[in-house]
Parts: structure tokens; sequence; C-alpha cells
């Protein structure tokens, strides 16, 4: 990419666009285009025809999508299989149409089978039944990767797809109805330090494994795989580190200065055991994470005491 290169984020205002918005203008580049949803919805296949047209954008990075926890996957299936279909079959085709010199398209970890061995390896796609609960979300995930490599197959397009590990960072989502572990643990202990509760309740046993990674870097590696990756592939995003759930509470409870009592509630499940990356393939290709656990939950406590009255509504 040249510093004057038109470059369109789909999903500037999410935590991961707006992260890879912060990485190019870090980098220099001025040339960024985006829409708010309000402004052009995604599902919608003329409007993005005509956005397309009349932006062609040299590179796009396809961070858009319809995202929640674990009760929103499961509630809504035909909302999150079929707005997430529309939004990336939307942007694929038309930058084919377009002539888009390069495309990254953003996945997510539960494309990979419920049961596979650990760390999970890009070519462990497709080897296994999925996770029931957002089974439909990993499904879209994997049809966005599948329209990469046919296009790139069909037409020789330059569209590449990365998968991150979990993410957390400034502005993420503290929804205590839909949020993932990591926000919903800092807000949980923050507001029990705020109201001097005796304890906070953890669900499950805290035994699961988890790899988390702060988004920054995550746009770090995006800015790098597109200035040198282009193979057909997949290629994982993360640190290749994990820690248990009650290593992680822990951590929240230090951060926060949450001082009382952790109380599991082992009725609650726990789910899967463990999920980890293997990023040995983008180890190779030259690209660490810099962002440790405890410096980047601070980074994220500190964004969410400076931003809690937007978080918290």
């Amino acid at each position: 990419m040249e510093k004057d290169s038109k470059i369109y984020i789909a999903g500037h205002r999410g935590m991961v666009g707006s992260a890879i918005a912060r990485g190019l203008a870090k980098k220099g580049f001025e040339n960024i285009v985006t829409r708010t949803s309000s402004e052009l919805d995604l599902r919608n296949q003329q409007a993005v025809a005509d956005f397309f047209e009349e932006e062609k954008p040299e590179y796009v990075f396809l961070a858009a999508a319809k995202v929640g926890g674990i009760v929103a996957n499961n509630t809504y299936r035909a909302d999150f299989i079929y707005e997430n279909l529309m939004i990336e079959s939307n942007i694929i085709h038309q930058a084919h149409l377009n002539g888009v010199t390069k495309l990254m398209f953003l996945g997510s970890s539960c494309i990979y089978p419920k049961m596979a061995t650990q760390p999970l390896r890009e070519d462990y796609l497709l080897t296994g039944l999925l996770e029931e609960t957002n089974e439909p979300y990993a499904i879209a995930k994997i049809a966005g990767i599948k329209l990469c490599e046919a296009y790139h197959d069909q037409y020789g397009s330059n569209f590449i797809s990365v998968m991150p590990t979990n993410l957390y960072g400034y502005g993420d989502n503290y929804d205590l109805k839909n949020s993932h572990v990591l926000p919903a643990l800092i807000r949980k202990f923050h507001e029990a330090k705020e109201e001097n509760k005796p304890f906070v309740e953890a669900w499950g046993t805290g035994s699961p494994k988890r790899e988390f990674l702060f988004a920054d870097d995550l746009a770090e590696a995006c800015l790098f795989l597109m200035e040198t990756y282009n193979g057909r592939e997949l290629v994982n995003i993360g640190t290749g580190e994990d820690l248990a759930i009650k290593e992680l509470t822990e951590l929240v409870a230090k951060t926060t200065g949450f001082e009382g009592e952790i109380k599991w509630d082992t009725t609650k499940p726990d789910g899967t055991p463990r999920k980890l990356m293997d990023v040995s393939k983008l180890h190779s290709l030259g690209w660490k994470h810099t962002i440790e656990l405890p410096e980047g939950v601070n980074l994220a406590y500190q964004d969410f005491l400076k931003n809690q009255e937007i978080y918290t509504v």
C-alpha cells in the first residue's frame, strides 16, 4: 500500500475496525474511506454496489460483522447467518467487480471444529463439527473464507483471510448480557469495588484456558499481512499463549483493585476446555505480538474508566 492509496475499512466503528484505522493513521495513511451503518447498509446489495462504483477503493479491510456473545448467537441464529452472509458477499463481490487491488477478510476462531486438537492449526478448518451455540455465525465466517479462496482461484483476486483469537481493547463491549468474558470481568470487578461488595461470583470452575490478543496488536498484524502476505490460505492471528479463566479473573481483580473474594458457581457451564491458536505460520512470516496480557488489561481498564458513561448505558 502506498501512503496515498484509497483504503476502505468496513466496520470502522467496531473494536477491530477502529484499531485498524488507528494503525493506518499511525503509519501515515490518510486516504481512508468509511461509512457508518446509517450511511451504508452493507446488507443491501445495490447500496454496496453504488458505494464501490462511487469510491473505487484500492484496498479493503472487511471487519464489519454482526457479532455477539453466546446468548445472542444462540438466540438470533437466523440474523447471525443471514446478515453476515449478506455483508461479506456484497463487499467481496463488489471488490472483485471494481478491481480492488487487495482485500482482507477477518473471521473468528469459532470457525474451527469444537473438538479440534489444540492448538488450532489453519488446516483444521472443516475437519469436524462446530460448536452448536454459534454454528450459524461460524458457517457465515467460513463462507467468507471460501468466497476469498474462490475469487482467488477463479479470477486471481488477491483476497486474503485472517482468523483472530479472542480480542479485547479500546472500545470493547461491556454490556453484561452479551459481552465476552474479559470485558464482562472488568465491568463486574469495577462495579463490585465501587459498591464495596464482599465477593464477585464467576461462572464455572475457572479451569478452561483461553488466549487473548489486544485489538491494536491485531491491527498491527493485519497491516503487516496486508503488506506482505498474498497466500490463498487463511492465517491465524494470536499470541500462541493462553491462561486459565481463574488466572484471568485474578488478573482483572488485581488490575481493578478489587480486594474481596472470588466465588465460583460450579453449577454454571465451563464451555470448551481450551481454545488456543497455532500461530507458527504468522511467526514464520515475521510478526509477533508486543502487548502482553497484564499491560493490555490495564490499558483496557483505563479506557473503560475514561468512557464508562458510554460503555455502561
